[in-house]
């Protein structure tokens, strides 16, 4: 996606998504509107825009008079985020193959490339920002925005449970386990796909598994 070609509140919002994240956000912790803006450097609307969104998606909480709580971490929510993702994951991944156009088919192979590189230079934030963009290919190609907007708030969630607990060692291994799942779907193969996806899941609930134990 040409981010030249968004508005300023999808700017914002990336950019505040990104800093939770990533954790530049500490869970957490406390800020406010006027502290963003001073961070971003986005105005009020787009901001404002941004941050009714995230609060919605239960990254953070808008509390009057007391400024924005960054959501906290605790392991064991991983596993309830990956919970309610992995249906609606095989759902999208089924769909993607069945359905993806050429057009989304490129946006896959562009996300393959970034997460290639990412993994060749150890970069952990290039690489959320390829899921990030598979993701967002997935929900194109599948042609079912309700399971898209399921699915959105989840991925942001899932992103951040992973930077924080298996950034040092999952990189190339959940690479492998995306590049696997695009594969399928580029072939048009939508029961391998659904069976790719369901993988990936798995291998995400052992890293939550393993984080709720230390």
């Amino acid at each position: 996606m040409d981010i030249r070609a968004e508005s300023a509140s999808s700017r914002a919002y990336r950019a505040l998504e990104k800093a939770i994240v990533t954790l530049d956000l500490a869970p957490g912790s406390i800020t406010t509107e006027g502290a963003l803006t001073d961070r971003l450097g986005f105005g009020r609307t787009p901001l404002r825009e941004a941050i009714q969104r995230l609060a919605w998606e239960g990254l953070l909480e808008i509390r009057p008079r007391a400024g924005l709580a960054i959501a906290p971490l605790h392991a064991g929510d991983w596993l309830r985020v990956l919970d309610a993702r992995t249906g609606i994951e095989i759902v999208l991944a089924r769909s993607a193959a069945r359905f993806a156009t050429p057009e989304a088919g490129v946006l896959f192979e562009q996300a393959a490339q970034a997460m290639h590189r990412a993994v060749l230079v150890s970069d952990v934030v290039a690489f959320l920002e390829a899921d990030k963009a598979l993701d967002e290919a997935m929900a194109v190609a599948a042609d079912n925005p309700f399971a898209a907007r399921l699915a959105g708030p989840l991925q942001t969630h899932s992103r951040r449970f992973w930077f924080r607990y298996q950034r040092e060692t999952g990189l190339a291994e959940s690479a492998g386990r995306h590049v696997e799942l695009i594969q399928k779907i580029l072939d048009r193969d939508e029961a391998g796909a659904a069976a790719e996806a369901e993988r990936l899941m798995i291998l995400l609930r052992g890293h939550a598994e393993a984080a709720v134990r230390r």
